[in-house]
Formats: C-alpha cells, structure tokens, sequence
C-alpha cells in the first residue's frame, strides 16, 4: 500500500535556480540602493585649500585614514549623528551634506596647526570583518528572499494541488486498490447495460491472453456519458474493485491552471504513473473541462489546448496490451472534440442513463440494505412515485426517511418516512410557521382539487396519490401528486392533451368559483407552456406545422434547453399555434369542472377541514357524488 502512495520524485531544478537568480539580482540591487542612500557625496579638494579651510575657520573635524584627510564642516552632522530626516533632507539638497577629502601629505606641522584652530581630529583605525560583512551584507539577504518567495510558489503550489515549488507540473491524481474503493458491481444498480459493457474491460484485465488468442485488441478507453447523479463515477470505482488494478482518479479542471504549460506536464506525469503500475484504470471525471472542441471560432484557452493536445499525444503513444484502460465521465458528450472520441482513444462511449422503473427498486434495495426498516416497506410503490430519479436522487430519499424516523422517535422506517421523503425531494419540507388565511386556504384548495378533479375525470392521466394545501418550502402553497400505475416511455398526443387540461384545472377553478386569477397557477401556466410548445415543435404534433422540427434539443444530459430550428415569421406562428392549443385546454378543463361543480365543492369542503387527503378519500368523495347522478340519468 505504501508503494501505491509513493510519488515519483522531481527532478526539476529550474525553480531553485530561478529563486537563487532572483535572489542574487535583488540583493545587489539592494545593497547598491543602501549605500547611495547612505553615503554623502564626495568631494576631493587640494590640500591647501584643506589649510583655507581651516583658517577660514570652517572645518569642525578631521579623519585622518591611511591614504586621505576627510574634512567635517561645521553645523555638518557624522554619519554616527545622522537621522532620517537628515537623510531625506539630504537627497532634496546635496550640497548640504557633501564631504570633502583630500590626500595625505607628509606635513609634520599638520596637529599643532589643528590645534592652533580649535580642530579636533583623530585618526581612523580599521578593524573589519570580512566574513560577518559578506554575511550581513549577501548571504543574509538571499537569504530572506529566497524564504519570502518559497513561501509565497508554496502556497500557490499547494492551491494547484501540485506540491508546492517544486511539484506544480506533477499529477494530482489519487491512486486506489480494490480495498481502498470498496465498490463492485454489485453496490451499482440500475445501471445493467453500462455494467456489461464494462465487465468485459474487467475480463480483460483479468485475462488478457484469451482475447490476444484470438487477435483482439483491448479497448483504450470508454467515455461514460449521462445525466448528473446517475453514478458515473461509482461504476468506474466498481471497475477498478472488480479488476483488483490500481485506479487513478482526477478531476478535468485539475489539469488547467494559471501556468502555462502545467496541464500538459500533469497529463505526462499521470501516464507515466500509470504506465509504472499497469495493469491499471485511469479515470477522468468532467473530461470536457479539458475536452471541448477546438473549432471555436471565438477563440480559444491556450493552455487548455496545450492539455488536450498532450492528452491526445499520450493516449495515442501507449500500449493497450500493457493493461492501462482510460475511464471517463461528462455530461456533455455534444462539445467534445472531435479527435478525442474517434475510436483508438475513446472506442466505447457508454450511456449511463436515468434509471426505469426497475432500476429504481434496484437501488433503492442497494441504499436501504443497512437501514433498519419495517418487514411491509414496499419499494415498488417509492420506484413508482419517483419518475425520472437519478440514483443520487433515491439515496438521498433513503436517508431522508431515515432521519425522519429518528426525528420522530422510531427505531425503524416505515412506508409513511419513505413516501414523506419523496414529497420532501418534490416539492420541501413542510412550513409550520406558514398560515394561509381562510380566503387563501380556501383558493388553494379549490385550485389543488381542480387538479385532481381534471386527472380523475380522464382517461389518459395517472391516478391522484395525494391532495395537500399545507405549505412547503420549495414555494408551493399545495400539491396534486399523481402515481403512475406503470412505466410509460412515450406519451400520445391525446395523453398530452388531457395532461395540459389537468395543467390548467387550477387557475381554471379559480375563475369559475372566485372570478378571479392568483398567482398560484404560475407553476402550471409555465410548465403547460413547455409541453405545448414540445408537442408542436419537436413532436410534430400540430396540424399546422406537421411533422416539421422547428426545436432541437441542446446539453441532452443538463437542462435540455431548446434552441429554435427555424425562421423569425413562423416563430411568431408557433407562438400563436401554442396559444390555441392552451386555449382548448383551458376551454376543456372549464367545461369538465363545470359539470362537476358538485363535487368540486364537496371535496374541497373536505380538503379545506382535513388540510390533506389521500387518494382513496378523494376517489370515495367523487364516487358518493357522482353516484346519485348517475342513478337518476338511468331511471330518467
């Protein structure tokens, strides 16, 4: 385990170099600086006007040095005297603090002449020491530099995750064994077509010797592509476990920083990594932050380029028989470029999509195998009620379920935590603190039961779960929650039809019982839009337009946003074509409401006492309604 931790060592010198260099320029500079500021400008005289000098009586002090007399004016400080503002007074005015000198001459009379004039004077005695002025003077402050400059690349060096000075071209990618990751195919569900393609990887890896038998070649890499949260990363570390190899994992926007030239010294320094304990699994997480295509007629990163560029270098330059496999994840296989998913690089792209109905139970059997739960917890109704999500989406139910029961002091889950988990991702937590008045708590509930009135009255809507007015976090004031009985993948026309009136039931029973319009319907008015301009646009569901795709779909596996496939004149038309359709819906919902009024009224009497009703309680309302109806139209 300590071999498989151990990082290859750095023989790059070119930063300490640089440092001492840098260091070495700055100080001379410095000690240059100092000793301008420092010392007076210097002035030699002949020696007989040194004696005019004195005899002028303007001389306070003589130096007597081996090889010259130093002259001191009077009103003139010694540098022992001298302040910073004397300093700075003498940079402005010069002639203040000049100091004149002039050579020795052999004058026996030179001290009594001093004397005669009241001159004090002594004579300089050197004693130097060499050693401490180099060190104070060189060795010193390289070295303060070179600690000062360390510390700063040390800090920037740890926020690259390169190691500091002298790793910021090295890898950071973590390397794991089997034990470390803990994960095999049987912690994944839901995901059995991905899991197939790659256990042939993990066979491989295994035996590579029955496949070159026969002349096959192991596949470089696979590109797993899928929305977020739908466990991406959790089959690579399932790979890496089921083949027992040594598993790398870095993140794309690892690659790219703030050096040129660092991205492409990691991707080198990865490879060779992996290239010294193959067999091995390599796994790039959102590759496309270094993968985006270069046909960018905007312009482009440089050094994300240069990152790319090597990266295609290294993935062509290895040995597929060596055991090294490339693993990596986007969500965004549509602006990769090119070169990087051509087959000898990528050869496999693997779509991990969200899971159906049985992939669902699947994994929640995986996330709720350590929760203690109660014998009658039925996960077919949870998989049902959670249409369209993700993995991440139902782990994060398991553990809502369970911190619920704990909140209420249960030492298990039960089916009710499980199916209050699913509102609470839906829709939030409900608000307590919230009060509706009675005005406003009786127009969400007619507007909640107009919902649920419309979804019971046909025959292409899913059936009514639930009927809340109690407030959630997530904004809204109340919900309709519907369960399918089964997994649909495609939905009629007539389908879409029934679902936008059941859309605009809400604001619909607003206007026939108050004669008003809330904001309420917002939500709804927002989402009939997108499928109407859905079924018309991309579904070639109009009468107008045909089967015309006047939408395409872009970032498939984000938020799908839809960008117009057509001109400004029949945008203008799809618009219109989109308003007529919301305004049968509309027309249809107001005309069903208005032939229920009665059991519009009734339920919603009932919602507005009990806060909530389930959907046996609304069916058995709208059946004692309806029934007496039914009874006098046959006897009529």
């Amino acid at each position: 385990m300590s071999e498989n931790n151990k990082k290859p060592t750095n023989t790059n010198k070119s930063p300490m170099i640089f440092f001492i260099v840098v260091s070495l320029v700055l100080t001379v500079g410095l000690n240059y600086l100092l000793s301008f500021l420092t010392a007076p400008p210097k002035k030699e005289i002949y020696y007989n006007d040194f004696i005019q000098m004195v005899e002028d009586g303007k001389v306070d002090s003589v130096e007597i040095q081996e090889e010259r007399i130093v002259i001191y004016q009077k009103d003139q400080k010694k540098p022992e005297e001298e302040t910073v503002a004397s300093l700075y007074a003498s940079m402005l005015y010069p002639e203040s603090r000049t100091e004149y000198y002039t050579g020795r001459v052999d004058d026996a009379n030179l001290v009594d002449f001093l004397k005669k004039h009241d001159v004090k004077f002594h004579k300089t005695v050197v004693e130097t020491n060499i050693f401490m002025e180099f060190l104070l003077s060189w060795i010193l402050p390289i070295a303060i530099m070179y600690l000062f400059f360390g510390l700063i690349m040390r800090s920037m060096g740890k926020k690259m995750g390169g190691g500091g000075i002298m790793g910021i071209g090295q890898s950071n990618a973590k390397m794991y064994m089997e034990n470390k990751t803990g994960v095999t195919f049987a912690d994944v569900a839901g995901q059995s077509e991905a899991k197939e393609s790659l256990d042939e990887i993990v066979d491989f890896l295994h035996n590579p010797a029955k496949y070159m038998a026969i002349g096959a070649k192991q596949p470089k890499g696979a590109l797993l592509v899928g929305p977020p949260g739908t466990g991406k990363t959790l089959l690579a570390k399932a790979v890496a476990g089921e083949a027992n190899v040594p598993f790398f994992s870095i993140s794309g926007s690892d690659f790219v920083e703030m050096f040129v030239g660092v991205g492409a010294s990691r991707v080198r320094d990865l490879f060779k990594q992996a290239s010294q304990k193959a067999p091995c699994i390599i796994f790039i997480d959102e590759i496309d932050a270094i993968g985006k295509s270069r046909d960018n007629q905007f312009g482009g990163n440089d050094e994300r380029e240069q990152t790319l560029n090597q990266l295609l270098s290294e993935m062509d330059g290895f040995d597929s028989s060596k055991g090294v496999v490339i693993l990596a994840a986007t969500n965004r296989p549509e602006i990769l470029d090119k070169a990087l998913l051509r087959p000898g690089r990528f050869d496999r792209r693997i779509i991990v999509e969200k899971p159906d109905l049985k992939g669902r139970e699947d994994i929640l059997k995986v996330h709720i195998k350590n929760v203690k739960t109660a014998p009658n917890i039925d996960l077919h109704e949870i998989a049902l009620a959670t249409s369209g999500a993700v993995g991440a989406d139902l782990a994060n139910m398991v553990n809502e379920a369970a911190l619920r029961a704990v909140r209420l002091k249960r030492i298990e889950v039960i089916q009710e935590d499980l199916m209050e988990a699913v509102e609470i991702i839906i829709a939030g937590k409900e608000k307590k603190d919230r009060i509706l008045s009675d005005k406003e708590k009786k127009i969400v509930a007619y507007h909640e039961v107009g919902h649920a009135l419309l979804a019971a009255l046909q025959k292409n809507t899913d059936p009514v779960q639930k009927i809340t007015i109690v407030p959630r976090t997530m904004g809204a004031l109340g919900y309709t929650m519907q369960m399918p009985e089964e997994e649909r993948y495609l939905m009629t026309s007539d389908e879409i039809q029934d679902e936008l009136a059941v859309l605009l039931a809400g604001r619909v029973a607003e206007e026939i019982i108050f004669n008003t319009k809330t904001t309420g319907a917002a939500n709804d008015i927002e989402r009939a839009n997108d499928l109407a301009r859905a079924m018309i646009a991309q579904y070639g569901m109009s009468e107008k337009f045909g089967m015309a795709a006047l939408e395409k779909t872009q970032s498939k596996y984000l938020d799908g946003r839809n960008v117009a496939n057509c001109s400004e004149e029949t945008k203008t038309q799809l618009d219109n074509e989109i308003i007529k359709v919301l305004k049968e819906a509309h027309d249809k919902a107001e005309k069903m409401l208005s032939e229920n009024i009665d059991a519009l009224h009734k339920i919603s009497e009932f919602l507005i006492e009990k806060e909530t009703i389930t959907g046996e309680q609304f069916m058995n309302i709208l059946k004692s309604v309806n029934e007496p109806k039914e009874e006098q139209a046959e006897e009529e």
